[in-house]
């Protein structure tokens, strides 16, 4: 399986051996409610865990450990990243006692440049995209004769994120389905690698954000689906146009299928994985979870399948946006628009039906004097919390069988 690839397996545990006291090795929890919902055994390895929190710290240490060994960092390493690759070079950097200099793109998350920052990281930011940092890191390594590290298309980097692999098959050796976020194809590389050269039998899943999905048709044709310049996802993490070279060859001979999802999908699958696990997945990290709540990948009844989160650091604005929907989308927040009179006490007769109905009011807002509203009349606009879809249909009902006109402008009840 492996003939014209440089890693084996003893290369592989040797890699995890090197970075053991650089890298945590991150829990692998059975989930028992996410296996009720989805009717199969499901496990969740918790790379969002990880120091810097994303797996993207055991490729960068470990290519930093072979760059010393061989004398090639002297004057320091560069990196270009949306930040989850930068800040595991910035800490991998700062623990070998090495300058660090990252570009990433101008519109990275702030919580992920800030990151670099404390880390000791010079950050440059920079125009553009993933491709258009990789030109200026390049161009700042001959500049300053710094070493520059691949965040995926790199042997060294692949087979520091193995780890993750190997520590699944020592924790869950019956797994028969492992579900892995697809970017450049790093740590879906990493991990396919660890597992078939010892079980080819389980089932390598890659799963990519649908706005950007060079990845879609490989497996059947071997090309790559070109990206629209402008393609937007909050997967930010795997917004890789341009996959690698060498991890094109793993993937080609070590993935079994490969599937994409939305990203209204991602933000349910954030919320999902808040209110299961109590942790924070970032959009890129919970791509796997969100292909699996939309049935996109057959899970086996019996053995289990584990699903990769490979990163929490998310920015907050984007949290509190993806809770909100993921509420909405579950049934737990409506938004509705009620005509009423314009007169004394309406407002209070309307939030004592909602009162009614065990609902909490989020927010309150009037509207007079617009087209749609005649006059004499006033629209409110109440923003509820709701236990489902049933919840919401009743109040619509009630205010119906009162005589009041209401939309529900979010939908589904």
């Amino acid at each position: 399986m492996n003939a014209a690839l440089p890693l084996d397996l003893a290369a592989l545990q040797a890699a995890r051996a090197r970075i053991a006291g650089s890298v945590l090795t991150t829990p692998l929890w059975a989930n028992d409610p996410l296996s009720r919902e989805l009717g199969a055994p499901i496990h969740i390895k918790l790379e969002n865990l990880q120091r810097t929190g994303s797996f993207k710290l055991r490729g960068a240490s470990h290519k930093i450990d072979c760059l010393l060994r061989a004398g090639q960092a002297a004057n320091g390493v560069i990196a270009m990243s949306a930040g989850n690759h930068a800040q595991g070079v910035a800490r991998a950097a700062m623990i070998a006692g090495l300058p660090a200099t990252v570009v990433m793109p101008a519109n990275a998350p702030l919580t992920k440049i800030e990151a670099c920052k404390s880390l000791g990281a010079e950050v440059v930011l920079h125009d553009g995209g993933l491709e258009e940092a990789k030109v200026e890191a390049e161009r700042l390594a001959r500049e300053r004769r710094l070493a520059f590290i691949h965040p995926y298309d790199d042997w060294d980097v692949i087979a520091g994120q193995a780890g993750v692999g190997l520590e699944i098959l020592e924790t869950l050796p019956e797994a028969a389905q492992i579900v892995v976020p697809l970017g450049g194809g790093g740590l879906l590389s990493g991990i396919a690698l660890a597992v078939k050269l010892q079980r080819p039998d389980i089932r390598i899943v890659g799963v990519q954000a649908e706005a950007v999905s060079p990845w879609r048709h490989f497996l059947v044709d071997g090309a790559f689906d070109p990206i629209a310049p402008d393609a937007h996802t909050i997967a930010d993490g795997i917004k890789v146009k341009t996959p690698g070279l060498l991890t094109r060859l793993v993937v080609a001979r070590c993935v079994d299928a490969i599937v994409t999802v939305d990203d209204n999908a991602i933000a349910e699958a954030m919320v999902t994985l808040l209110e299961r696990t109590r942790t924070i997945g970032e959009g890129a990290g919970v791509v796997g979870l969100a292909a699996l709540m939309r049935g996109l990948i057959p899970l086996p009844a019996e053995a289990p399948t584990v699903i990769v989160i490979s990163g929490g650091n998310a920015d907050m604005t984007l949290i509190g946006r993806s809770i909100d929907y993921g509420l909405a989308s579950s049934g737990r927040l409506m938004s509705v628009a009620v005509l009423t009179p314009d007169s004394p006490g309406r407002l209070a007769a309307l939030l004592g039906l909602v009162a009614e109905h065990g609902m909490n009011i989020r927010h309150v807002e009037h509207r007079r004097g617009e087209l749609h509203v005649p006059v004499g009349m006033t629209e409110i606009i109440l923003q509820i919390e709701t236990r489902n879809f049933e919840h919401q249909r009743e109040l619509l009902e009630h205010f119906a069988r009162q005589g009041l006109t209401a939309r529900n402008l979010i939908g589904g009840a």
